[in-house]
C-alpha cells in the first residue's frame, strides 16, 4: 500500500474522529447539560417583569380605604458586569456622587439575587423623570414601578397592616418562587394574612438585546409575553367610620375596642391605642417612621386588641354566673351572704356595700365579689366531679368552649390565648390534690392565673348575645365579592350552656344598665346589655373594663373596651362602649350625649414620663 493510500485514511480517520468528539461535545451541551445555552439566552434576552396593581381594600360599606399609588426603584442587572462603564455620566444623571456611586454598587452585588438588585429605592418623583429620561444610555439598569399603598382615613393602622420589600430569609422560605428581589410583601395585618390574593399575578416581558444590553426586539414575537393580573378586591368586616370614631374617643389612652356583629363574627371595629396614622407605613415613609414608632415607649406597633392579656375582672362573673346554672349549683333564687365580702378563717375578699344577701341577679348588677367565691366553691365541691381535679376541669371545660385559654384563631397577626390554668399547674404549685376552692378563690372574681384579651372578651359578649354559640372573629367578608374567607371562620361553635340559662344573665345585664354600676351609659331608645369590670394592677391604677352587646333582642353588636390605668370600669369603659354602640345602631344622628362624649376625647390618661 502506497503512502499517499496511508495518508488518506489517517486523514478521514482524523475527520471521523474530530466529527465524533464534537458530536459528543453538542450532545452534552444541547441535551446532558443546557446551562451554557441558559447562558446564552439570558445574556440576549431581557425579562422586563410587569407589577399587578395590588388588590384594593374596602370596608364593609364599600367605602374605599386602601388603594394604591405608585413607587419607583432603579434596578441593576448583573452588577458585576460593569466594565467600561461611563461612571461619571451615571453619577451625573442620579445625583450621586463617586463614593455614594461604589456603596450601592457594593451593596447590589452583595444582595444580588437572580442577576438582580436594587440600586436606589423609592425614587422621588422629580428624580425619577430625569433618571427616566437618560437611562438609555445605561443598558444594566433599568426602573420598575411597585405598587405602594395609601390610606384615605387614617384609622385601622394595626388591622389592615403594611407592605414592605421582602427579606432574603423569606425569599428562601417561599415555596412557589414567585417573589424576586426587591420586591414587596404584605408584613402583619389583613395585608399579610391574604396576601396571594391581594398581590394579584406578575406578567413578563420577553426582549432581545445587543452585546451592550439594549432591547433590539421583542423575543420570539413577543409570543411568550403575558399580561398582570391585578389582586383581588377584599371586603372587610370593618365599619371604617365605627373604627376612626373609636380611635378617637381612644386618644391619649392606653387600652383597646373590639367590636363584633355577633350573628357572623364580623369585626366592626378593632382599634388599639396608641394608634398610628396608616400612611406612616407606606413604602416611602416606612424607614422614616417605623424606628420612632419602635422606641416609642407607649408600644403603638402593639395591637394590644388581639396581643395585651388582662385578668378579667368583675366581667368574668357573667361565665361564673352561666357555669353555677347549668351546673345546677345555683338558681335564680340562690343568696349568698356578703358582709364586706367572703371570709373564711383569716381569708377575706373584699367587697363593695349592697344589701347583704343578694340573689343571682342583684350580684350581677352590683358585682358582689361573695356570691362569686361561693359560687366557685359550689361548682368545685358540689358539682358533678367526683374530685377536685375532675370538677376543677369540668369548669375548666367550659371556659374553653367560650373561646378561652388558647387564640380563636383570627386573620390578623399578633394574637395571644391568654390562659385558663390547668389542674396539672395548681398540683406544681400546691401538691397532687393538696388544693381546694381556697387556694384559687381568686378566679371566682377574674382575678389570679386567669387571663383574656379584649378579642376574647369581646367574643364573650357575642356569645352571651347570641344565646350560647359564636363564629370566629375575622375582619374580612369577602374576597372579590364573593365568599372565599377560611371555612373556619363560618363553623358555629357551642358553648354547651342552655339558652334558658343565658336568658337569665341577660336579664341581668340589662338591669346592669338600667340600675347597676352602667346606668349613666345608658342609650335613650336602645335596650343594652352590659357588664362593669374593674381589674386589679399591681403596677398601678385598676384598668377599666366593660363588655356589652345591644339590642337586646336581635344583637347587632357585640362590644369589649379596656382603659388601662384609668379606675372603675363605669367611669370610662362603660360611656366609650355605650358610644361606639350608639355610633353603630344610629349612625345618621349625632350623640345624644354631647358633654359624656366631650369628656371621653378629652380625657387625657397618658402616664407621665419622669425621664
Amino acid at each position: 500500500m502506497s503512502s499517499n493510500s496511508n495518508k488518506g485514511i489517517v486523514i478521514r480517520a482524523s475527520i471521523v474522529i474530530i466529527s465524533l468528539i464534537l458530536l459528543v461535545k453538542l450532545f452534552f451541551l444541547q441535551v446532558v447539560n443546557d446551562k451554557y445555552a441558559e447562558e446564552a439566552r439570558r445574556i440576549s434576552r431581557r425579562i422586563v417583569t410587569l407589577y399587578p396593581d395590588r388588590g384594593l381594600i374596602e370596608d364593609r360599606n364599600g367605602k374605599i380605604i386602601v388603594f394604591n399609588d405608585a413607587a419607583f426603584d432603579l434596578m441593576i442587572n448583573f452588577p458585576f458586569r460593569t466594565k467600561n462603564f461611563d461612571v461619571q455620566g451615571f453619577c451625573a444623571l442620579t445625583e450621586l456622587s463617586r463614593e455614594e456611586f461604589e456603596a450601592k454598587l457594593a451593596e447590589a452585588r452583595a444582595n444580588t439575587y437572580r442577576g438582580r438588585a436594587i440600586f436606589m429605592k423609592n425614587l422621588e418623583p422629580r428624580l425619577f423623570a430625569r433618571i427616566q429620561e437618560g437611562l438609555h444610555e445605561f443598558s444594566h439598569f433599568n426602573i420598575e414601578t411597585r405598587t405602594d399603598r395609601r390610606y384615605d382615613y387614617n384609622a385601622g393602622g394595626h388591622v389592615l397592616g403594611y407592605v414592605a420589600e421582602i427579606s432574603r430569609s423569606e425569599l428562601e422560605k417561599t415555596e412557589d418562587g414567585y417573589y424576586d428581589i426587591g420586591e414587596y410583601v404584605g408584613k402583619s395585618g389583613i395585608e399579610q394574612f391574604y396576601e396571594e390574593p391581594l398581590r394579584g399575578v406578575k406578567g413578563f416581558e420577553y426582549h432581545t438585546v445587543d452585546h451592550l444590553g439594549r432591547i433590539v426586539d421583542d423575543y420570539k414575537d413577543g409570543v411568550e409575553n403575558t399580561k398582570a393580573v391585578n389582586g383581588k378586591r377584599l371586603t372587610s368586616s370593618l365599619d371604617i367610620e365605627l373604627q376612626r370614631y373609636g380611635e378617637e374617643l381612644m386618644q391619649n389612652k392606653i387600652g383597646s375596642i373590639v367590636a363584633i356583629e355577633p350573628s357572623s363574627g364580623e369585626i366592626l371595629a378593632m382599634v388599639s391605642s396608641p394608634a398610628y396614622d396608616p400612611n406612616m407605613f407606606s413604602i416611602k415613609n416606612l424607614g422614616k417612621y417605623y424606628r420612632e414608632l419602635a422606641r416609642d415607649k407607649s408600644k403603638p406597633l402593639l395591637n394590644r386588641a388581639v396581643a395585651a392579656q388582662y385578668p378579667p375582672g368583675s366581667v368574668f362573673k357573667l361565665i361564673m354566673a352561666l357555669i353555677g346554672l347549668e351546673e345546677g349549683v345555683i338558681t335564680t333564687s340562690t343568696q349568698f351572704s356578703c358582709s364586706n365580702g367572703f371570709r373564711v378563717g383569716s381569708l377575706h375578699v373584699g367587697c363593695h356595700a349592697h344589701a347583704p344577701r343578694p340573689d343571682l341577679k342583684y350580684s350581677l348588677i352590683t358585682s358582689c365579689n361573695a356570691y362569686y367565691c361561693n359560687t366557685l366553691r359550689e361548682i368545685l365541691h358540689q358539682g358533678n366531679g367526683e374530685t377536685i381535679e375532675e370538677s376543677y376541669n369540668n369548669w375548666r371545660n367550659y371556659l374553653l368552649r367560650f373561646g378561652l385559654g388558647s387564640t380563636l384563631g383570627l386573620d390578623v397577626n399578633q394574637e395571644k390565648g391568654g390562659n385558663v390554668p390547668s389542674a396539672e399547674y395548681y398540683h406544681r404549685i400546691h401538691g397532687h390534690n393538696r388544693w381546694n376552692y381556697l387556694r384559687i378563690i381568686s378566679l371566682s372574681i377574674g382575678q389570679g392565673e386567669l387571663l383574656f384579651t379584649p378579642l376574647q372578651m369581646a367574643n364573650v359578649a357575642a356569645i352571651i348575645a347570641n344565646k350560647g354559640y359564636y363564629y370566629v372573629p375575622h375582619v374580612v367578608k369577602a374576597i372579590d365579592g364573593k365568599p372565599g374567607i377560611p371555612e373556619r371562620f363560618l363553623e358555629r361553635r357551642e358553648t354547651g350552656i342552655s339558652d334558658y340559662n343565658f336568658n337569665i344573665v341577660r336579664d341581668a345585664m340589662r338591669e346592669v344598665y338600667e340600675r347597676g354600676t352602667a346606668a349613666g351609659s345608658q342609650i335613650k331608645g336602645i335596650t343594652s346589655c352590659g357588664k362593669t369590670g374593674t381589674v386589679q394592677n399591681p403596677h398601678g391604677e385598676n384598668h377599666s373594663m366593660f363588655i356589652a352587646f345591644a339590642p337586646k333582642e336581635e344583637p347587632k353588636i357585640a362590644i369589649a373596651v379596656v382603659v388601662e390605668n384609668s379606675g372603675y370600669g363605669s367611669t370610662w369603659a362603660a360611656p366609650i362602649a355605650s358610644l361606639m354602640m350608639e355610633k353603630y345602631l344610629m349612625p345618621d344622628s349625632t350623640t345624644q350625649r354631647p358633654d359624656l362624649y366631650e369628656r371621653m376625647i378629652k380625657g387625657n390618661l397618658m402616664p407621665v414620663d419622669n425621664e
